[in-house]
């Protein structure tokens, strides 16, 4: 069994900085992607930024050169670093671990974004 824990959303003003953190527990493959993923109201769920355990990365366009995605393979963790946050980052953030062909998804951690 496989379980994704999120932490560290929250509200913060426009300008400001968030570190979201996504611990994973069970039985993890030494190879897997790990990313995060947000779903605004009324829209769908589109990624923000994924890791492969060997640190590629990829970002949507949205966030890059705002977020920052990290992780450590010894703790299955991974972090996603937002600065320059903008109220079009409001919505709940989802962390997921890919190990093929299963994805597994975390509850997630609402960030929102408001002066």
């Amino acid at each position: 069994q496989v379980q994704l824990v999120e932490s560290g959303g929250g509200l913060v003003q426009p300008g400001g900085s968030l570190r979201l953190s996504c611990a994973a527990s069970g039985s993890i493959f030494s190879i897997n992607v790990m990313g995060w993923y947000r779903q605004a109201p009324g829209k769908e769920r589109e990624l923000v930024a994924i890791i492969t355990s060997r640190g590629s990365t990829n970002y949507a366009d949205s966030v890059k050169g705002r977020f920052t995605i990290s992780r450590d393979n010894a703790k299955n963790t991974v972090y996603l670093q937002m600065n320059s946050l903008k109220p079009d980052d409001t919505a709940v953030h989802y962390c997921k671990l890919r190990m093929v062909p299963l994805d597994y998804w975390g509850q997630g951690t609402q960030v929102t974004v408001s002066s």
